[in-house]
């Protein structure tokens, strides 16, 4: 990589990630997309099939963190990838679990981590879920280090039964009880009930026109 990569990469990275991480894009030959916010993921990984690289995009708007998180996952699928092709058993299976577990490791070795994302991170790669997102605890720790917070912005878990919200999309909704992980909600407009994981960003309604 070239020193204005790395420029850019530091940009989006904790300090101690760049050179690791400027490595894995060299050695697998990775092009790197930053993209805009996604709604439904946080980052993608996509073969080199009709092209000469594999291509990994992750949001912008990750904290430092995050952002590493986020491209250690994709690099694991790269990898089992390369490794397995489709032969594996499912998108997250063992295979992708055991190369997560082990690049991620690389890195809380480094103390690349906070303390308290590095306890968490290593709690998870036990047994990973599908997406960081899923694991509630290391997603709460990780979100600690977010710097844009919007002013008025919560998460769902923070308001008392009854209460009602907005989300990014403009619905209104009432907070309704728990089921298992997420909460059960009901659309203030179309009275139907949707499920919503509890670190949901939402503004309170102090009432409903």
């Amino acid at each position: 990589m070239t020193e204005q990569e790395k420029q850019i990469l530091a940009e989006y990275l904790p300090e101690k990630a760049v050179k690791p991480v400027s490595h894995l894009i060299t050695r697998y030959r990775i092009y790197l997309k930053i993209t805009q916010s996604r709604r439904t993921k946080l980052g993608d990984y996509r073969p080199p099939i009709n092209q000469p690289y594999h291509k990994i995009s992750v949001n912008h708007d990750l904290n430092p963190y995050a952002f590493l998180v986020t491209f250690i996952h994709e690099v694991a699928h790269l990898i089992v990838f390369k490794k397995y092709k489709t032969h594996v058993s499912s998108p997250h299976g063992i295979e992708w679990k055991r190369e997560y577990r082990n690049l991620m490791q690389k890195f809380i070795d480094e103390d690349i981590f906070p303390k308290d994302i590095a306890v968490e991170i290593s709690k998870s790669i036990v047994n990973s879920k599908a997406s960081s997102t899923a694991e509630l605890e290391l997603t709460r720790v990780l979100r600690k280090y977010d710097e844009n917070k919007i002013e008025g912005v919560v998460h769902l878990e923070e308001l008392p039964e009854g209460s009602m919200f907005v989300i990014k999309t403009g619905r209104r909704f009432k907070k309704g009880a728990k089921r298992r992980i997420r909460f059960m909600c009901q659309n203030i407009d179309n009275k139907r009930w949707y499920l919503f994981h509890p670190l949901t960003e939402v503004k309170l309604l102090d009432r409903v026109k």
